[in-house]
This record gives structure tokens, sequence and C-alpha cells, in this order.
């Protein structure tokens, strides 16, 4: 009789254990690893839980009118601008940060698809510093970071990340340097140029994707300043990647920024394999249709508001 009362207390114990991983899971939105901290369990005994969740029946998962719309709207964008993949969150209205959301949805979806031993090169930016600090909290094992420019405190863990677990390559500059010369010079030294020769090595490349506002993260930086943008929108600018500004077209602006930048060359962006670009939000939707006119991306992760606006737009 004891032993049977033990049997169901350890029943009863189990799955309490499960219905709090799938809350915590799901609706608190937290990682297996913060679930694992929370529950005294080792991460596969999270995984467990989760799956022994799907397969009762205590998750459902259901393909909602608005589920189904988003994924035909992955389907046109990938038709349209010959996209690899598209993913795509709910609408950024809907959101309490659109930047965050992106950036979770690019962390589960590289988690997803990147070997325990990749290399993963990683773009500089509000975005994608969300992104590499998700990652490197709900992997496994290190990941391997390479930077795709100058700007070392974009690539170090933010005051939230309990758990940083990423080797990081990065190129020890600033993004912008004060002549063409000096970036030169630097772009010689042993240091860097060993990054720039993993970079094409990696096997997937995230980036986010600049509009020309206040809340740029370059002006929140104050690496350029309004007046900046004022001349650069003069020129036909409408965002940027890696700090390289674009026209509609996604054409380079011509600027003396471009010889002060130490950063990854767009055309060397175009050639490597699997480039991931991750950003939302209407006021960004010109830029990312620079982008994506440009032919630079082959994933693109954004928000419903922001693919609407890509597909509503002209082709040219």
């Amino acid at each position: 009789m004891d032993e049977r009362i033990d049997r169901l207390n350890r029943a009863d114990y189990e799955h309490r254990l499960m219905i709090k991983a799938v809350w915590y899971y799901y609706i608190e939105n937290y990682t297996q690893q913060n679930i694992s901290h929370l529950l005294g369990v080792s991460r596969s005994k999270v995984i467990a839980l989760l799956e022994r969740a799907r397969q009762s029946g205590v998750i459902q998962f259901n393909v909602q009118q608005d589920s189904g719309r988003r994924m035909e709207m992955e389907r046109e964008l990938l038709s349209r601008f010959s996209l690899r993949d598209a993913f795509i969150v709910p609408s950024a209205g809907t959101l309490a940060n659109p930047n965050e959301s992106i950036a979770q949805a690019a962390a589960m979806y590289i988690l997803r698809r990147a070997a325990d031993d990749a290399f993963i090169n990683m773009g500089y930016g509000d975005t994608t510093s969300r992104i590499l600090n998700h990652l490197a909290t709900a992997a496994q094992i290190p990941l391997n970071v390479v930077s795709l420019a100058g700007g070392v405190n974009y690539y170090l863990p933010n005051t939230n990340s309990n758990v940083f677990n990423a080797r990081l390559y990065l190129i020890p500059s600033p993004l912008l340097l004060s002549s063409g010369s000096l970036r030169d010079s630097l772009r010689r030294e042993p240091d860097v140029e060993e990054i720039f020769r993993m970079i094409p090595l990696s096997s997937m490349s995230v980036v986010g994707i600049g509009c020309l506002n206040d809340r740029a993260t370059i002006v929140k930086n104050g690496i350029l300043n309004h007046n900046d943008f004022t001349f650069l929108k003069m020129q036909g600018a409408v965002g940027d990647v890696l700090s390289h500004f674009l026209d509609r077209n996604g054409e380079i602006v011509s600027h003396d920024l471009e010889g002060r930048l130490m950063s990854t060359p767009m055309s060397q962006l175009k050639t490597l394999d699997n480039v991931i670009g991750a950003a939302g939000g209407p006021d960004k939707a010109e830029a990312i249709l620079a982008v994506l006119r440009g032919g630079y991306l082959d994933v693109l992760i954004t928000d419903e508001d922001t693919a609407q606006l890509l597909l509503e737009a002209p082709n040219s």
C-alpha cells in the first residue's frame, strides 16, 4: 500500500512539474535553461517534460486564421524577393517590444538550424545584440560567434544575461574610425585580419537593418548625429546594414563614412551563405525593402505589419 501511494505521489509530482514547465515555457517565454534553474532539474529533464506534455495532449496547437495568414505572407515574401525562408511574428502593434520579439524569434530559428559546432557571423546593432544574448542563454554548448563589424560593446553580454554560453571572435576596433588611413592600418593588423578570414567560413550570418531616425543604434551611440542623417537622406539613403547606407534600390550611398567603417563590405555579405536579416516595425519597412531589392538576404525575420507593407510596395 505504501509503495502504491509513493508511486501516486511521484506521478502527481511529475505531472505538476510538467505543468509548471509548460507554463514557464509557453506563457512566460522563459528559456529551457531558465526553467531548469527555476525547477531545480536538468535542461534535458525540461525538454522531456515539454515533449511529454505535447504527446499527452496537455499542449494543443491550433492553426488560427491569423497564423494561416502569416504563413501565406511568408510564402509571398519568398516568391517575390527570392528568399530561401521567412518567419513572421505577430503584428508589431500587439507587441510590447517588437525588437525583442523579433530577436527571440530569430534566436529560436537559428538554434533549430545551427550545428553544435557552427560558427555564426553576427552584425552590429540593438536587435542583433538581443539575438546574441538569447542564443548564448539558450545554447547547451558554447556558440562560436564572429563579429561582422567593429564596436565591441554590442557583442558583450547584457545585464539580463545570467548565462552567456558563447565564444566571441571580435574585431578589436571601433565601428567608425577617425580617418580612412587609420581604418586601413588597423585592417591590416594580424588580429583584425584573423577575424575577417573567419567570416566567409561561418555557416550563417545574422544582420539587423537600420532606418534613418533618432532611434537608430548608430545615433543613440553617438557615432552619427542628426545632421549626418540629414545629409545621407539628401543623398537618397533610406537605411543601413552593418552601417553601410543604402538607397531605395539597395545600392551603396557614396559618403566619406564608407572609407572609415570597420565593417564587412556589402559586396562580401552578398557572397556569404545563409544571411539572415532580422528587423521589424513600419518605420523600417522602406529600409528592409531596399535590402531585399539589393539581394543581400537569404532569410527575413520580421513582423506581420512590416511584411504587409513590403508586399504592398511596388517592385522597384
